[in-house]
């Protein structure tokens, strides 16, 4: 038996595009033991997933190539293996979890079907394969799972079908499995439940866990060694408590700087009239009420974050103040004018004062448009803002505003990471020079490092320009940082409504401890504390 469960060696990979090499990863080495977790951190674009890709044979050859290295498992190189000898180790031996399970899961076929159709593949029987399937369900905590197997991927919640993901890779009981972003896009409460999850199936199973992520507070909870990639390159390695408390590499100090929830909470002060007055919203589906009487002010330059789990009504009501949707009942007083009752031309004139950062870029950004035409669209749109000669250079202007390269300016949505993509976003919003902007978690994908520069990017932007914003996020460390208030919600109403630092300091209802227990911090030891006071 090899000393190594796996074990990465000089791995080198590149991918020829029109533009040129891009070298993704270069010459990494690392390994993992059996029984053992081991985090992969880093920024988009620093090779974590490519690299993870290249243990499942994933990647698409060409226009990607590996250039050099091996990949152990058990002592035998998977890089010299055929197609089939491979295909035997994928699903058996090692198994993959991705970011966005609803990717990745067959929309056609039931999650049943599909549970079912990974274990047949690998020579079960009919039988054996619909009962392990119930079980699988069962042992991940999905409701009704008699049910649940006769269910299609859409029907389930993002937690829940991270949860069918997870039974699908462990069908056939692999001795690693890599789970890439499992819980990005997950409230903090479904966050917890499923790294919970992870950690006692792999206690059950004695698997060896790879888990990339950019999330520090992910690492301290669940990781036992870390490895640092910046760039293609490994920058950093050693355990967890170590490389926290006395990171060596530059980068790593900037990674950990940047963690958010580190900041003095803001103390607001408000003046004169508010800009925006919402009273008594309320909006019903069919016989579900997404939002009960929705009431809050909000003043200029000033900073309300709405946070809450999935299905509390923070994207209804957001999309509700924009008249993207209809309100059944209530107002919403902007500088006076109820936005609830202007004419559509009206309401025109208005977007350009109030915009919007959704949640998902890859849908919000047209991918047949560069992001030069992007960006620009809202000055064919308003032509008032800026002459067309200057079109261009505050493009560029706004890229680097963001983060991005001036470089990037000719390019298309798909040519980007899922962060840098939510980069170009905001950029779009911006164009306008808008007073209000709603952000439906509109950092959530992006790196700690990125997400420290957009955070503060907006905060200037507010203490300069006087906007306001409406800040829809599940990351309470992010709120912590940014917010002068807070409105948690639940099932459609507000629970609790204050300032951050009261709220953070001393919350008042039983939800919202819930939701700030369950906020991972970056520091190994604080979360160990955090953990065993919940046990």
């Amino acid at each position: 038996m090899a000393d190594h469960l796996l074990e990465v060696r000089n791995l080198s990979i590149e991918f020829h595009t029109a533009s040129g090499t891009v070298k993704a990863v270069n010459d990494i080495s690392y390994h993992i033991n059996r029984g053992e977790t081991l985090a992969i951190l880093g920024e988009s674009g620093s090779g974590k997933s490519v690299s993870s890709s290249a243990i499942m044979n994933l990647i698409d050859m060409p226009p990607g190539r590996i250039t050099s290295g091996e990949i152990l498992l058990d002592g035998s190189d998977l890089l010299k293996m055929s197609d089939s000898e491979r295909r035997q180790v994928n699903g058996s031996q090692i198994a993959m979890i991705f970011q966005d399970p609803l990717s990745h899961l067959n929309p056609v076929y039931t999650v049943g079907w599909q549970i079912r159709e990974a274990l047949k593949t690998h020579g079960k029987s009919s039988d054996h394969a619909q009962k392990e399937a119930l079980r699988l369900l069962t042992r991940v905590g999905i409701p009704e799972p008699e049910n649940a197997l006769n269910k299609y991927p859409h029907q389930f919640s993002g937690g829940q079908r991270q949860r069918v993901m997870i039974a699908m890779a462990l069908a056939l009981r692999p001795v690693l499995l890599i789970a890439d972003e499992p819980t990005t896009a997950l409230d903090v409460t479904v966050q917890a439940e499923v790294l919970t999850l992870l950690k006692e199936l792999q206690q059950e199973t004695g698997m060896a866990v790879i888990i990339i992520t950019h999330d520090l507070g992910v690492v301290a909870e669940i990781a036992d060694r870390v490895v640092v990639m910046e760039k293609g390159a490994l920058v950093e390695s050693g355990l967890v408590h170590d490389v926290y408390k006395n990171p060596q590499h530059a980068y790593t100090q900037k990674l950990i700087a940047a963690a958010p929830g580190q900041g003095i909470l803001n103390e607001p002060s408000r003046k004169g009239e508010p800009v925006l007055s919402v009273r008594n919203v309320t909006k019903t589906y069919a016989n579900f009420q997404a939002l009960k009487g929705i009431s809050f002010d909000l003043y200029q330059g000033e900073v309300l974050a709405v946070v809450g789990e999935s299905g509390s009504g923070k994207s209804t009501l957001a999309r509700i103040l924009l008249r993207l949707d209809e309100p059944d009942g209530g107002t919403a007083h902007w500088h006076g004018k109820d936005l609830f009752q202007v004419s559509a031309a009206e309401m025109y004139r208005l977007r350009r004062d109030l915009q919007m950062v959704f949640q998902d870029p890859t849908q919000s950004l047209n991918p047949r448009m560069t992001v030069y035409q992007l960006i620009s669209e809202a000055w064919v749109i308003h032509p008032e803002i800026l002459p067309k000669a200057k079109w261009r250079e505050r493009v560029a202007e706004l890229l680097v505003q963001v983060g991005l390269s001036v470089e990037h300016i000719n390019r298309y949505p798909h040519q980007f990471s899922g962060g840098q993509r939510q980069r170009i976003a905001i950029a779009r919003a911006l164009a306008l020079e808008p007073k209000l902007i709603i952000c439906d978690e509109a950092v959530s994908a992006l790196d700690v490092s990125v997400q420290a520069q957009v955070i503060n990017l907006l905060d200037d932007l507010r203490r300069k320009l006087g906007i306001s914003f409406i800040f829809i996020a599940h990351d309470l460390p992010v709120v912590k940082d940014f917010a002068d208030y807070v409105m948690v919600m639940q099932q459609g109403a507000i629970v609790e409504l204050e300032t951050v630092s009261d709220l953070f300091l001393s919350p008042r209802e039983t939800y919202t401890k819930a939701l700030l227990n369950a906020a991972l911090d970056p520091d190994p030891e604080i979360q160990a504390q955090k953990r065993a006071s919940q046990l």
